[in-house]
């Protein structure tokens, strides 16, 4: 079998790469191990898929917290208006959402999924299904790349495109790491991003099911004691810990993470300053005046929480308001304001929503995605050392760095 340019893997960068590779009438194959292509994407935003963020060129790097440099060339190429318009031409209309998430008017991942296919199909790509196991290279150049079943494809060029290996039921299973090391490139060990995270206290726990939508978030690294990252949104309490946007974002900056390196700080109510909640205990005990502590302050906290944080604050949740003393009742507002939690660590990566490392980006052209160790080798999308926060931008990423390296290919 022989193409001018083999892609391999047909996720959101594969076949945006395919689509415009055949667009400059190369001869391209895309290399799908499974039957139907873009599993992942099926997946994204809830079944809804997030397809993009409205941001501008500053923004989207900004969103990339490790070698967003490395992408200016890519997203100066094909924007987050490129990936609306291109899926409007593919007859998807778009709606932008609260911190400008771009999602399909019909909030079916389906759709977007077809429409990337049909990008691919209309510009003449044709599809293979099979993994590929082995480049044959020789003398840097990439010959042939050998299939699991033993047939190989013969290629011009090829473009590694096989994601990452977060949710691996999906087909993201490393593949394009083993490959990248065939050719002579550098792996940045992957680990898990935008991922839940596992929380010692059993605190956290007890409060399984339990969703906060305005709460303020800082994680300190506790080797230092610096704030490493501070947010402000939407969080949930699970069975094994904490897990939400904000949560995930902050996921992205907790490197080399070992138990206690790191803790998640609460702040409840960020509305008020220390002294506004101070007051509005204050007020709270005045309207409940004999009243036990514990039911005194059921307006100020949801009810799956009270009894919680009562027993942290160590005040008898029985006791009398008359009874709390002025110092218990400023170390309530202090745990209000500063709910703290030891974190063990990440989730397995099976369950993280993008994976970062992989392969170092020092050793691609940002212009072209074309390898420095193979002349006729490519990548995009996630098997490259690249990940962002939540909301779009890993995406976007995908569909960027696809369009450059399906323009780029052969050139």
């Amino acid at each position: 079998m022989k193409t001018q340019v083999l892609v391999i893997g047909g996720g959101a960068a594969g076949l945006i790469c395919a689509g415009f590779a055949a667009q400059r009438g190369l001869d391209t194959l895309i290399l799908e191990r499974n039957e139907r292509p873009a599993r992942k994407v099926m997946i994204t935003g809830k079944g809804r898929c997030n397809v993009t963020n409205a941001s501008d060129l500053q923004e989207l790097i900004a969103a990339v917290p490790k070698n967003g440099r490395f992408l200016y060339s890519a997203f100066s190429a094909f924007s987050s208006d490129d990936t609306i318009e291109l899926l409007r031409s593919m007859g998807v209309e778009t709606k932008t959402e609260r911190g400008k998430r771009v999602f399909p008017v019909s909030d079916r991942a389906v759709d977007v999924v077809d429409a990337l296919v049909r990008f691919a199909k209309t510009n003449g790509a044709a599809f293979y299904q099979g993994r590929a196991v082995k480049l044959n290279i020789h003398e840097q150049k990439l010959i042939s790349v050998t299939c699991e079943n033993g047939d190989e494809i013969f290629c011009d060029a090829a473009v590694i495109c096989t994601g990452g290996l977060s949710y691996p039921k999906t087909g993201s299973t490393g593949d394009g790491y083993d490959l990248a090391k065939q050719a002579g490139h550098s792996i940045i060990p992957p680990v898990p991003s935008l991922v839940p995270l596992c929380i010692h206290e059993g605190a956290a726990t007890r409060m399984q099911g339990l969703s906060l939508r305005n709460t303020a978030l800082k994680v300190r690294d506790n080797d230092t004691g610096k704030t490493i990252y501070s947010d402000f949104g939407e969080l949930l309490f699970t069975h094994f810990g904490v897990s939400g946007p904000i949560i995930l974002s902050a996921s992205a900056h907790m490197h080399d993470m070992r138990p206690g390196k790191y803790s998640v700080v609460l702040d409840l109510k960020p509305a008020l300053t220390d002294e506004m909640l101070d007051k509005r205990l204050l007020r709270d005990f005045q309207e409940n005046a004999g009243k036990d502590f514990i039911n005194a302050i059921h307006k100020l906290l949801p009810g799956k929480m009270l009894p919680v944080l009562v027993d942290i604050s160590g005040i008898p949740a029985h006791s009398k308001v008359g009874q709390i003393t002025k110092e218990q009742r400023s170390s309530f507002c202090r745990l209000l304001k500063n709910l703290t939690f030891i974190v063990d660590g990440f989730r397995p990566i099976e369950e993280a929503i993008v994976t970062a490392g992989g392969v170092a980006v020092n050793e691609i052209q940002p212009g072209t995605m074309r390898s420095q160790k193979c002349e006729n080798l490519y990548f995009a999308g996630e098997v490259m050392d690249v990940d962002a926060y939540t909301g779009g931008y890993n995406l976007q990423i995908a569909f960027s760095t696809g369009c450059i390296a399906g323009k780029n290919v052969l050139k």
